[in-house]
């Protein structure tokens, strides 16, 4: 070292250095490569994943990938990536953990739940099919149902949830999917789970089996381990977690239909984004927490609500009141945190509790960590989705409430629906 640099560096001679690593570039430039050039392709390689990786996988969000050998892009295709439609590590991070607790063959993740619904149901489906449906639905997929199928050539039918001499006596020739969703939204049915799936196989040439289990979560009920084909979740609501992402996702036990509506989904590009797979992964992390906490709550709030003069029913699988508890019971571990109430007054009654509540969020969706409570006969089921005689014939009253149960003190939740109560 210089003696000028000796007396502007001579602090560093006595530092205990570790060498850092030495940084290599994708590209190779010469002495001539222009700054402009330079901006666009500089890129370090990755260190050697052999030796290390991260604990938390990182956001892939590359739309295209380098082939290292044009000979090799058939295995590329197979074996690693190519395109960001096609194959993306964070949205395969998110998928195999979602699978891992189906206890499935294999899982797809999606932009939103009735993406994964209508990918779904147009996969399996063909002109001429009949499909059973439940009454009450999530409204979305209600929706979907009554105005859509048709103009592909598809009958529906729709019964009573949970009912399974309902759904045996709508069943035709041409039935292809008996559809359910347990518990269902917004009632709470419990759909059974075995019950169902034995009636499929009772149908000559078979019927697929589909059930959204969203409002139960893949950690409380594992429903593909009853025999069912095909397990949908909105990943937007319990495995997100957080209110911060729109997801979907489904999960099968059967190898050649995972493969056949996977290549479908690439085909039709109807797949998730690699920064909101991340935030789903983030999710399931803290999902066997969050949903014992919900759980607790919300039995909490059930018991308070159903000695609540003011309340003509609670509905949550986890009272014994329930008509289907024991049900429950067998096919679920804990019992979520949705909690569905009729008050007495009607819909006036049950315009004034929602505009009182102060720490519940009035607000459409479900299962993040805030508590959050909606009008059913105003909101996600209102006019503009169904007619008063039909969510009358699906057992959605004027008065009843819809309460997601979140993560705070259930005894500051109980306070706040109390002076809420109060008012009407």
């Amino acid at each position: 070292m210089a003696d000028k640099d000796q007396k502007k560096f001579g602090f560093l001679s006595n530092y205990p250095f570790c060498s850092p690593r030495k940084l290599e570039n994708t590209h190779e430039y010469d002495a001539d490569t222009k700054l402009d050039t330079i901006a666009v392709t500089a890129q370090c390689k990755l260190g050697d994943q052999n030796l290390a990786s991260p604990v938390v996988p990182s956001i892939s969000l590359s739309s295209t990938f380098r082939i290292n050998n044009v000979g090799e892009y058939k295995k590329c295709a197979e074996e690693g990536y190519i395109y960001g439609r096609l194959a993306n590590h964070s949205c395969e991070s998110a998928a195999e953990a979602i699978n891992l607790l189906e206890g499935g063959t294999g899982a797809l993740i999606f932009p939103s739940g009735m993406s994964a619904i209508t990918t779904t149901l147009l996969t399996v489906l063909q002109k001429g099919d009949h499909v059973i449906f439940p009454d009450p639905l999530y409204s979305g997929t209600y929706r979907f149902a009554k105005d859509m199928l048709h103009k592909y050539g598809i009958e529906i039918s729709i019964v009573e949830a949970g009912n399974i001499e309902a759904y045996r006596k709508e069943i035709r020739p041409n039935t292809k999917v008996l559809y359910g969703e347990t518990p269902t939204n917004p009632t709470l049915t419990i759909l059974d789970l075995d019950a169902f799936v034995e009636l499929a196989k009772s149908v000559k040439g078979g019927s697929l089996t589909i059930v959204d289990a969203t409002f139960a979560s893949p950690y409380l009920q594992q429903t593909l381990k009853h025999g069912v084909d095909i397990s949908i979740h909105s990943c937007t609501k319990y495995i997100g977690g957080h209110s911060d992402v729109i997801g979907g996702s489904l999960c099968t036990s059967n190898k050649q239909l995972y493969e056949y509506i996977a290549e479908l989904q690439r085909q039709m590009g109807n797949i998730q984004s690699p920064f909101d797979a991340f935030l789903m992964l983030r999710g399931i992390r803290t999902l066997p927490l969050r949903m014992v906490k919900h759980s607790q709550n919300a039995l909490a709030i059930a018991q308070y609500l159903e000695q609540h003069p003011k309340i003509i029913r609670v509905f949550y699988p986890g009272l014994a009141s329930h008509p289907q508890h024991v049900i429950a019971k067998k096919q679920m571990s804990d019992f979520s945190g949705m909690v569905v109430f009729d008050v007495a007054g009607g819909l006036e009654a049950g315009k004034t509790l929602v505009a009182n509540v102060k720490l519940i969020v009035l607000a459409v969706s479900l299962g993040g960590h805030e508590s959050l409570i909606e009008h059913s006969a105003l909101m996600t089921h209102g006019e503009e989705i169904m007619s008063k005689k039909e969510r009358e014939d699906g057992g959605i009253t004027d008065g009843l409430i819809r309460l997601s149960v979140g993560l705070e003190n259930a005894s500051d939740l109980i306070k706040d629906l109390e002076q809420a109560l109060a008012k009407m």
